[in-house]
């Protein structure tokens, strides 16, 4: 293969940086043995983005520790680099080796967010690689897909070839280990995606036919191909102390979204919110020991030369060893000028002396994520946390110095009415009020509260699945009143874009129709939908309207507990009676506790994914 020749145009574009490669810890292989597996790993937005996921860094380092597989790195480019690779004809191209990803053996994608799937088209465009998985041939590369969006695959079915469900380190290389023995003869694709179909965590597509009834609701998802499984279940890794971590992590050249060292504690979460996806798919939780975090910071302090530490998790402050933990971040890390950084807090368990010792090095300001305004439906979300909660945790902050707080909420949730709008506003008002006794009835000028808002998305495989979408004119009415609610100099008032979360809601419930769809809105010019300078609701309802579907039957309908959805035959270890309960509980302001504390039966300890790891 060719290299690209980028000389001519990297003066022309913002940020050439991200075209570049060649930083720090990249992974660099001879591209001239023909031998060599090549596996371009794509995610579907901007550099910056891209490569702030932990996700990517972690399949990029155990990848490449198979000498016979080159991984390597490739991100949406900018409007204005993807118009100079059109008019150049300059294909798209991998990071590490500069070569077109045309010929290459996968092309895979990480799917983190509904709102990217067209700019997984339109690299699959510039790559000239064809878009729709059957008019491919024996020299095209396999089109593979990760992420929790893959645990809905069907909106992408007519373009994927494999969907690995759950976690990639172990299946990835399994299926490059099939590859490898299939490419001595390469028969047929299909013959290859027989091969690996029976490895836990794959899910080819293709394989399974649907059937609609005359509504317009799923009938059935059968396999139409013999030795395929009826229920595909998600892959996770049950030793966290043996899972491989990068050592070294990529440095960049430019700022990017999370630009510092990222340190996973654990995977899974037991608190249950009945609106979060992710404390739902990955379960169980899975921590890794004090003295295994201690071996790969060093490893990765030595090789970065960060000076920040971020600790990741879905629930940080659950990590049952945390005192330990950041005592030995203090007295090792802030002398050498360190900093540690805290995602989102629980209100309920995270002590104000942990953080006021981690942030000895730069004090940034405290988020804190009640979620919803009012006790009754935080009850409903399962939220687990109470107003003493938020009142003692800011008291506590402002005593110990800290002058600014963020608040994050969801508004649209089931059940939601205006008096727990009301409550959000009465919530940042509270703050203000906490602040002023604490420092003598006076705000400095320092002080200041931002309340941050986004939409409910019911999403596959939660309690909330059920729900409909609040419309775009209910939201914008509910953002309306929040405004006016929140009308205080010392508030910020921050708040997502409407139209965006609606069509979120449509693709993330979506079903193999919206294939269609999807391919109509990117040849009418969608891409970075995600991005609301970029995003156009209008050419997303001209797609729609062609092929005769309407937003209102994905997004804003309620479901009943009978009707098929187009993911049911994918098995995540949760059962859908344990989310029916949940559904059941929320509308009865029922809290299901921690399942640190109980069990609550939701199937993934009873179940082969899981069993005896709760």
């Amino acid at each position: 293969m060719n290299k690209v020749d980028l000389k001519r145009i990297l003066k022309k574009v913002e940020k050439p940086a991200r075209y570049l490669g060649n930083e720090i810890n990249s992974v660099h292989k001879d591209t001239s043995n023909k031998d060599l597996i090549r596996y371009a790993h794509c995610f579907p937005d901007l550099y910056e983005v891209g490569m702030s996921h932990l996700g990517s860094h972690i399949l990029y380092d155990v990848i490449n520790k198979d000498e016979d597989v080159f991984c390597e790195r490739v991100y949406s480019p900018a409007v204005d680099m993807e118009n100079m690779m059109r008019e150049r004809n300059i294909p798209m191209f991998a990071l590490e080796s500069r070569e077109a990803i045309t010929n290459f053996d996968f092309v895979t994608f990480t799917l983190q967010y509904e709102l990217s799937y067209t700019n997984l088209l339109n690299i699959l465009d510039l790559a000239n690689i064809p878009l729709l998985r059957e008019e491919r041939k024996l020299e095209d590369p396999f089109i593979l897909v990760g992420g929790p969006c893959a645990y809905n695959v069907e909106p992408l079915a007519d373009f994927v070839d494999i969907a690995i469900l759950g976690e990639g380190e172990e299946v990835n290389l399994e299926v490059i280990k099939a590859y490898k023995e299939w490419k001595k003869n390469k028969t047929t694709r299909e013959d290859f995606l027989l091969k690996i179909a029976s490895i836990e965590g794959v899910y080819i597509p293709s394989f399974y036919d649907v059937e609609y009834n005359e509504d317009g609701t799923i009938k059935s998802v059968v396999p139409n191909t013999e030795g395929v499984p009826a229920n595909p279940h998600k892959r996770i890794i049950k030793n966290m102390e043996e899972v491989s971590y990068p050592e070294k992590l990529i440095v960049p050249f430019i700022d990017t979204v999370h630009n510092r060292i990222v340190l996973e504690l654990f995977r899974g979460c037991t608190r249950g919110c009945r609106f979060c996806q992710a404390g739902m798919i990955y379960r169980p939780i899975r921590e890794k020991s004090v003295d295994r975090l201690k071996e790969i910071l060093e490893n990765l302090v030595k090789n970065t030369g960060y000076d920040e530490i971020s600790l990741s998790s879905l629930s940080t402050s659950d990590y049952s060893q945390l005192e330990e933990l950041t005592d030995y971040l203090v007295n090792e890390y802030t002398p050498r000028n360190i900093g540690i950084s805290l995602p989102s807090l629980r209100l309920d368990n995270f002590s104000m002396e942990i953080a006021e010792k981690i942030q000895q090095v730069r004090k940034s300001g405290l988020t804190f994520a009640p979620e919803a305004g009012t006790q009754r439906l935080r009850d409903v979300i399962n939220k687990g946390v109470s107003e003493d909660d938020l009142s003692n945790a800011t008291r506590k902050a402002f005593e110990m110095g800290w002058n600014s707080v963020k608040l994050y909420f969801m508004i649209g949730l089931p059940t939601e009415t205006y008096d727990d709008l009301d409550g959000i506003a009465k919530l940042a008002y509270d703050v203000i009020d906490t602040y002023r006794d604490v420092n003598g009835g006076k705000l400095r000028r320092t002080f200041g509260v931002t309340v941050s808002t986004s939409t409910f998305v019911p999403k596959p495989f939660t309690p909330f699945q059920w729900h409909g979408q609040d419309t775009t004119e209910e939201v914008v009415e509910k953002q309306r009143h929040l405004v006016k609610k929140l009308k205080n100099r010392d508030i910020k008032y921050n708040y997502h874009d409407s139209k965006t979360s609606l069509m979120e809601a449509v693709i993330a419930r979506g079903d193999r129709r919206l294939g269609k769809v999807i391919y109509d809105a990117f040849k009418l010019g969608a891409k970075f939908d995600g991005w609301s300078e970029y995003f156009n609701l209008d050419i997303w309802k001209e797609a729609m309207a062609k092929n005769e579907l309407e937003i209102e039957f994905y997004a804003n309908r309620e479901r009943d507990y009978e009707e098929v959805f187009p993911w049911d035959h994918i098995d995540v270890g949760v059962t859908k009676k344990f989310l029916i309960r949940e559904n059941e509980k929320a509308t009865k302001e029922t809290v299901t506790p921690d399942c640190r504390h109980k069990c609550n039966a939701c199937g993934i300890n009873a179940h082969n994914i899981g069993r005896g790891m709760c």
